[in-house]
């Protein structure tokens, strides 16, 4: 039983870890409690269906489930919301839900175990990027094909790395928009306020990192896979004005990786 929960709970660590720290950290500088009472929520949810979630056993219903999330990126450039002729959410509501951070890592586990088709996946991922223009989005999924790349040595994914990563600049320079607090530059400011917030969120990030890629019940092409994702929106978020995974407020990172994480495939006898 232990054998069996020990994977899972490192993934829900994984994932608590640094939304944890976020918490504390705008808690402790009085950030708006709407911004807390949505990351608290979507934690909640997220850890529920990586305690209990499966991925679909059949290959069709895996193949349909990533079309389907694929299809959500391009659901922006249809129904807005538009800002600056940017439209990478999708409107829940009162919640509007960034489509990259939320559907990006499930696509990323799903195309790992589909490496035939896993190449077309991406790239219509990376063609929505551009449309929107998202460069996190285009970054995460450079670095996605990078970690699949390491670990199938399929040509495809490091020709397809290649091009995204050109992609991602230009989506970059074309997509930018004015930062939030507690959302964009979140280490830049918590350095600025103080010397231990910025240390402790990098390393909560930092950790959540490593378990994803090297202790989550994912195979280790899914993990490498999200990884790089992960890696590829802190990157362009560090770099540039970019919503902060996991340790920026936001439902879509939290839902999203946490989404990914609980497709855990059916143990065999």
């Amino acid at each position: 039983m232990i054998g069996r929960l020990g994977p899972r709970v490192t993934a829900a660590a994984a994932l608590a870890l640094p939304v944890l720290a976020l918490i504390a950290y705008m808690l402790r500088f009085d950030a708006p409690r709407s911004y807390l009472a949505i990351d608290a929520v979507s934690l909640v949810a997220a850890l529920t269906w990586v305690a209990t979630g499966r991925a679909p056993d059949a290959l069709r219903t895996r193949r349909l489930l990533t079309a389907g999330l694929v299809l959500l990126l391009f659901v922006p450039l249809v129904t807005g919301p538009q800002l600056n002729g940017i439209a990478r959410w999708l409107p829940l509501g009162p919640v509007n839900l960034h489509a990259g951070m939320f559907a990006l890592p499930a696509i990323t586990v799903l195309a790992a175990r589909d490496v035939k088709y896993a190449p077309l996946m991406l790239s219509t991922v990376l063609l929505a990027a551009l449309l929107q223009p998202d460069g996190g989005t285009g970054f995460a999924v450079t670095f996605a094909t990078v970690g699949l790349y390491h670990v199938t040595r399929d040509w495809r994914f490091a020709l397809l790395c290649i091009v995204s990563f050109f992609a991602s600049l230009i989506a970059t320079l074309h997509g930018e928009l004015p930062p939030q607090p507690f959302v964009e530059h979140v280490l830049q400011d918590a350095l600025a306020t103080s010397l231990l917030a910025a240390p402790a969120l990098a390393t909560a990030l930092a950790v959540s990192f490593a378990l994803m890629l090297f202790a989550s019940p994912l195979e280790r092409e899914a993990r490498f896979a999200l990884g790089g994702a992960l890696f590829g929106f802190f990157i362009i978020a560090l770099m540039n004005t970019y919503p902060y995974p996991l340790i920026g407020h936001g439902a879509a990172p939290i839902l999203g990786f946490g989404l990914a994480l609980g497709l855990v495939r059916r143990e065999t006898p």
